[in-house]
C-alpha cells in the first residue's frame, strides 16, 4: 500500500518539469527530489500527453496545468485494517522509537491484547514501513568524482572572532566554501551570518570567481538552504529553490550527520581556517573577502592537491572552465515565501503589509512569494493575484477584487463619486462639486453618496431642480436637500387631494386643464 497521498506544491511540480526538460530519467529525479518513482512517472506521462517540449517556456500556467492533470485523480480508500492502525499510530511510533524499542512482533501482540486491534502481522509490518519508515534501507552515496563542471559541494564553517568596525563590536566570522569536485578549485566567501540571502550572494560571488555555473550543488543541511532534513527527500527552502531554478542549478542536499556525502568540501574548512584565517588582521568584511579570493587563487588554487596530484587552478582552466554554464549578470532578488489566510476584508498580510485578493478566495489559505518588486499570491499551484511590493504598514488594494459596486466605496474615490453625480443631472453634478470641493473631501463623502441615493428615491429631475434652487441660496447641506424634497412631495400630495393640482401622467401625451381649442388663433375676417 502506498504512503498517504500528498499534493505536491508549486515549487515541487516546477522542479519535476524542469528536470524533465533537462532530460533526466525517472529514477534520477526520484532519487534527487525524494519523490516516489510512480509519482515522477505520472508527471512525466502528463508532460508527454500535453505535448510539452524540452524548449517550452516553464511558467506558472504550465506548472498549474500539469499539476491539475495529475492531482485530480481519485485516491483509493484505505482498508479497515489500515484505518484501525492509523488510530494507534502515535502509540506504535512510541513503541518503535523509545530508548529500548520493542520488536514489531511484540507490538503486534500488545495491539491485539490491550487495544483490540485484530490485524495480521504482514499488515502491521507494511504500515510500520509506510507510515513510520521502520527499518528503511539507507541510500547509497556515490563517492566517485563528478565529471568536469557538473558538481560543486558547499559548506559553512566558523573561522573565529573578528572585530567588526561597522557594528563596533567583536563578531563571529563565518565562511561559505564552494569546492568544485572535479578540479578541487575552491572559493571562500567570508560573512557575518548564514541566511538564505547570504548564501545566494556568496554563491553568485563564487560563479563570478569561477567564470560560470556548475550543474549541481551539494550543500549541507543549513536552515538557510534546507527547511526539513531527510535522508531521502529533504525539503529545500522555497527561496533557495527559487535561486537554484533561476541559476539553472540542481540541489542535492547531503544527509544529516553524513559528512562523507560532501567530503570534497568538508575537510576544507579546517584548511581554510589554518591557512587563510589564522594570524590575519582584516580592516572590514570587504577586506576579508578580497583577501580570501586572492588566497583561493594564489595559494589554495596554486598548490598540488594531495588527492588529484594536480594544481587545482591549472586543472580547472584546462578541463573545466569551458564546460561551465554562463555566470549570472544580475543580482538575484531573494524572495520571501510565507503562508497566509485571506481575511474577510479581502486582504492577506505579508511582511507587515496588506494585499487584496478576489472575493471568492476569502477564507482560503494561500502561499505568497514576495521579492523587492512584486508580490505573487498562489492557491496551490495557481497564481491568483499579483501586486507591486509596498512598504511595511502600507496596503495594495485592487478595487476589482471587491464585489461589483463596492470597490469605489471601499477605495473612497472622490472622482468616481463626482462622475456618478454628474450622470444624474447638471445641477446635481455642480452641487456635488461644491460639496466635495473642500480641503478634506473624505469628510463629506457620506453626504455625496446620500445625494446620489436621493436621485433614486425622488427622481433625478426633482433632485436636480432642488439642487439648482439650493445653489442659488448657497445651501450646501444634503440633509436639508432631503427635507426640501420631502416637503415638496408632501405639498404635491395635499394639493392633489384638495383638487388644486393635477399630477402629470407617467406616459402618453401631456394633459391640460383646458381644451386646446381655447388657445387657437382666430381666422382672418373673424372678430
Amino acid at each position: 500500500m502506498p504512503v498517504s497521498f500528498r499534493e505536491l506544491t508549486m515549487i515541487e511540480v516546477r522542479e519535476i518539469v524542469r528536470r524533465w526538460q533537462a532530460a533526466q530519467r525517472v529514477r534520477e529525479v526520484a532519487r534527487e527530489t525524494g519523490l516516489d518513482r510512480k509519482t515522477v512517472r505520472r508527471y512525466f506521462a502528463v508532460l508527454d500527453a500535453l505535448g510539452v517540449s524540452r524548449d517550452t517556456e516553464l511558467d506558472d500556467a504550465l506548472v498549474h496545468q500539469v499539476a491539475s492533470r495529475v492531482q485530480t485523480r481519485a485516491l483509493p480508500e484505505p482498508s479497515v485494517e489500515r484505518e484501525m492502525l492509523m488510530e494507534h499510530r502515535d502509540r506504535i511510533a512510541a513503541w518503535l522509537t523509545q530508548t529500548k524499542p520493542l520488536r514489531l512482533t511484540k507490538v503486534h501482540v500488545l495491539l491485539a491484547r490491550d487495544h483490540g486491534v485484530d490485524v495480521s502481522y504482514a499488515t502491521l509490518r507494511r504500515f510500520a514501513i509506510d507510515e513510520l519508515s521502520w527499518r528503511m534501507k539507507k541510500p547509497t552515496v556515490r563517492v566517485v568524482d563528478a565529471p568536469p563542471a557538473e558538481e560543486a559541494q558547499v559548506d559553512f564553517g566558523k573561522m573565529g572572532d573578528v572585530y567588526d568596525p561597522a557594528a563596533g563590536r567583536v563578531r563571529a566570522l563565518y565562511v561559505l566554501v564552494v569546492t568544485l569536485c572535479f578540479s578541487r578549485y575552491q572559493f571562500v566567501w567570508p560573512t557575518w551570518d548564514q541566511t538564505t540571502a547570504t548564501v545566494c550572494e556568496g554563491l553568485d560571488a563564487a560563479w563570478q570567481f569561477f567564470g560560470g555555473v556548475v550543474q549541481r550543488i551539494v550543500p549541507d543541511n543549513a536552515s538557510s538552504m534546507v527547511s526539513k532534513a531527510d535522508a531521502i527527500g529533504p525539503t529545500i527552502v522555497d527561496a533557495f529553490a527559487d535561486y537554484a531554478q533561476a541559476r539553472g542549478l540542481f540541489v542535492d542536499a547531503a544527509r544529516v550527520r553524513q559528512p562523507k556525502d560532501k567530503g570534497r568540501v568538508e575537510n576544507q574548512i579546517a584548511y581554510v581556517r589554518e591557512s587563510w584565517f589564522a594570524g590575519e588582521q582584516f580592516d572590514d568584511l570587504e577586506h576579508a573577502r578580497r583577501d580570501a579570493a586572492a588566497w583561493c587563487r594564489d595559494v589554495a588554487g596554486a598548490r598540488v592537491h594531495g588527492t588529484t596530484r594536480e594544481v587545482p587552478r591549472d586543472l580547472f582552466e584546462r578541463e573545466e572552465r569551458s564546460l561551465l554554464g554562463p555566470a549570472p549578470t544580475e543580482r538575484f532578488d531573494v524572495p520571501h515565501w510565507s503562508d497566509a489566510k485571506v481575511h474577510p476584508d479581502h486582504h492577506v498580510q505579508v511582511l507587515k503589509s496588506l494585499y487584496s485578493v478576489p472575493t471568492r478566495f476569502i477564507g482560503k489559505k494561500v502561499r505568497v512569494r514576495a521579492d523587492s518588486r512584486m508580490v505573487r499570491i498562489y492557491l496551490g499551484t495557481e497564481l491568483i493575484k499579483t501586486h507591486p511590493r509596498v512598504a511595511a504598514g502600507k496596503r495594495s488594494t485592487d478595487p476589482n477584487d471587491y464585489p461589483q459596486g463596492v470597490g469605489e466605496l471601499a477605495m473612497r474615490s472622490v472622482d468616481a463619486l463626482l462622475a456618478r453625480a454628474k450622470q444624474r443631472g447638471a445641477n446635481v453634478g455642480r452641487y456635488a462639486e461644491r460639496l466635495l470641493g473642500g480641503p478634506l473631501p473624505w469628510t463629506t463623502m457620506r453626504q455625496g453618496y446620500e445625494l446620489v441615493r436621493l436621485c433614486d428615491r425622488y427622481g433625478e429631475a426633482r433632485v436636480d431642480a432642488v439642487c439648482a434652487r439650493a445653489l442659488e441660496f448657497d445651501v450646501i447641506d444634503v440633509p436639508r436637500i432631503a427635507r426640501m424634497l420631502k416637503l415638496a412631495i408632501a405639498g404635491e400630495e395635499r394639493a392633489h387631494d384638495e383638487g388644486k393640482l393635477h399630477r402629470l401622467s407617467s406616459g402618453g401625451a401631456p394633459r391640460f386643464a383646458r381644451g386646446a381649442d381655447l388657445f387657437a388663433t382666430k381666422k382672418e375676417g373673424e372678430r
